[in-house]
């Protein structure tokens, strides 16, 4: 039987939604292995923040990285082992504010790897500052009358940016997150996957958040794929949120550009 487990002591506050990814991932890695991958065929990189200790609980060779660079350290172990599913795990504050730039070109390469953002509007593991995720007005310590810029929309943005997979997922429906991370490492391009969270201690909003979600069936039409990323919006925190394959398409991947420049035209 697989063993993805580790002797680190979880350290995560009790009740985080963290948790629950960490199942989710070790149940689809399980299965895949089941299916005939072997364990070190897997490699994954994190961030800093909450999120980058799951690197700690699950038995995966890897990387903890540095803030915003997830994806270029991925991308890096994707080219010198294509053979290896990498999969690389950031934090809202870490995919997109350092990592932005990262974030909008790893759509344009298309490089066979999986990209996972735990977003949950805040900085948490520094006490909870605004992260560009957050709606305007929220309120910490760092600005205690409300943050004055308005939140971006990841979905949107990865769709302008030329996705060829898109997720999102409820980060405590286990059976779900799963089915769409094994999808997304399945998937022969760059898979981008959302899990909406909350922070339990300094943005605890998801209990009334999921009263909105509703599961989609995935979808590969471009123009009702931009209709579901700006169903929910990110500022106000109104509107329904659809959660599944937001949208999936074919289209070269890096690989295959590099080894066929002609595949790209």
């Amino acid at each position: 039987m697989t063993n993805l487990n580790t002797s680190a002591k979880i350290t995560w506050c009790p009740g985080c939604t963290n948790t629950a990814v960490l199942t989710a991932l070790k149940k689809t890695i399980a299965k895949l292995i089941d299916e005939g991958a072997r364990q070190e065929d897997f490699a994954i990189v994190t961030g800093i923040g909450c999120h980058g200790k799951i690197f700690d609980y699950i038995n995966l060779s890897g990387i903890y990285g540095l803030h915003g660079r997830v994806i270029p350290t991925a991308f890096g172990i994707k080219l010198g082992n294509p053979k290896l599913k990498v999969l690389g795990f950031s934090g809202d504050g870490d995919a997109y504010a350092e990592g932005m730039g990262h974030f909008i070109h790893a759509f344009r390469y298309n490089a066979d790897m999986t990209y996972i953002v735990h977003d949950n509007q805040t900085f948490s593991l520094t006490t909870g500052q605004s992260t560009p995720t957050s709606p305007q007005g929220f309120k910490s310590k760092a600005e205690p009358q409300g943050t004055p810029s308005k939140a971006i929309n990841p979905l949107a943005l990865a769709l302008a940016s030329g996705a060829t997979f898109i997720a999102r997922c409820n980060s405590l429906d286990i059976n779900s997150t799963a089915e769409i991370i094994e999808k997304a490492i399945k998937h022969k391009g760059f898979a981008f996957i959302e899990l909406m969270q909350n922070c339990i201690i300094f943005n605890n909003d998801f209990p009334k958040l999921k009263e909105f979600m509703y599961n989609i069936e995935p979808n590969q039409d471009r123009a009702k794929a931009v209709q579901l990323a700006e169903e929910w919006n990110y500022n106000t925190k109104q509107g329904k949120i659809p959660v599944g394959i937001i949208y999936q398409t074919q289209e070269p991947t890096l690989q295959d550009k590099l080894s066929n420049p002609q595949s790209s035209y």
